[in-house]
């Protein structure tokens, strides 16, 4: 028998409710006792660690956002928040917890496991920036959101002849605004990972204009260090030499809204389980992503502080089709 507690932390993902639904009924499944933390390492701090039976976890399988909460939690960046954190987990009985979410909610878990409190992580971001992991929770579905708005924008565009500015969420890391700029058809997409002259992205709508296009898209991350504000300063000086007239879409946080799809609703409960085996092998510090199509683990130690960059190989294919 063991007591194992999930929690999720950092900004929610399409199909966090998934990865908990999964975690709660396999873990039901081995004869434990489960409990469900809430809104995040703050409900560390201050007790909140309820007990969540299967019928707890039920018709969330399709919802967006996350059951449990998230909430920053000044305390526990101390070392005495975390062992406040630790000492609330033992004395409810806790063997073992589960924490889903990114590079942030992942450091947190590294800290507990550093105490020697027994810690498995899930792979959750839409930034799809952890290392090891090929895929995370959230990133097809906040991918597909993306696509849309920029399918969408594009038919505007057309009808007016203009050109549209989407920036997409990517703080360190461009993997959305590359994979939705491909997707797309973006004329050129700009990605915090590689430095990107504001002439240069001029240059391709000029020359879009003059080839007879009825429109462009460009899509920027919004940690380019020349992002959405950045760039339609830069136009609007030179938008007599562009052709088109130039408008910007922020699509911010309605990414991470919506239902996830089927791919994150099964990612999740596949990394649910996983996260459910790794304790039952008493395999700790880990966290569970994805790996040439099997699901495996990864050490923290190896992951926290570090972000994974794009695909180099998909850059190329972007310059090629632009």
């Amino acid at each position: 028998m063991k007591n194992v507690a999930v929690l999720t932390s950092g900004g929610d993902a399409p199909g966090m409710n998934a990865a908990i639904r999964s975690v709660i009924r396999c873990g039901i499944a081995k004869g434990w006792t489960m409990f469900g933390v809430y809104n995040g390492f703050a409900g560390l701090i201050t007790d909140n660690i309820r007990p969540m039976g299967t019928r707890d976890v039920g018709e969330i399988l399709h919802k967006g956002g996350t059951i449990l909460g998230s909430a920053r939690c000044e305390e526990f960046y101390t070392d005495e928040g975390r062992r406040k954190g630790v000492r609330a987990l033992r004395r409810v009985g806790i063997d073992a917890l589960v924490v889903i979410g990114g590079n942030g909610p992942q450091t947190g878990n590294y800290e507990l496991h550093k105490l020697g409190f027994p810690v498995v992580g899930i792979a959750s971001t839409i930034d799809n920036d952890l290392p090891g992991t090929e895929m995370t929770i959230g990133v097809d579905t906040a991918l597909n959101i993306a696509l849309e708005a920029i399918d969408r924008l594009k038919v505007t565009a057309s009808s007016h002849q203009r050109a549209f500015l989407v920036e997409v969420m990517g703080r360190d890391c461009g993997y959305l605004a590359l994979m939705s700029g491909i997707a797309g058809g973006a004329e050129y997409i700009v990605i915090p990972e590689i430095e990107t002259d504001p002439e240069e992205v001029a240059e391709s709508l000029r020359l879009a204009y003059e080839h007879g296009k009825g429109h462009a898209i460009i899509v920027v991350a919004e940690g380019a260090k020349h992002n959405a504000e950045s760039l339609i300063a830069y136009f609007e000086e030179h938008e007599d030499r562009l052709g088109f007239k130039i408008r910007a879409t922020i699509l911010g946080h309605v990414q991470r809204g919506g239902n996830p799809g089927a791919f994150d609703r099964i990612l999740a409960s596949r990394f649910g389980s996983g996260a459910i085996e790794a304790i039952a092998r008493e395999e700790y510090g880990v966290l569970v992503g994805l790996h040439e199509g099997s699901v495996m683990t990864f050490l923290l130690e190896e992951v926290v502080g570090k972000t994974k960059s794009v695909s180099m190989e998909m850059v190329e294919l972007a310059r090629k089709l632009d």
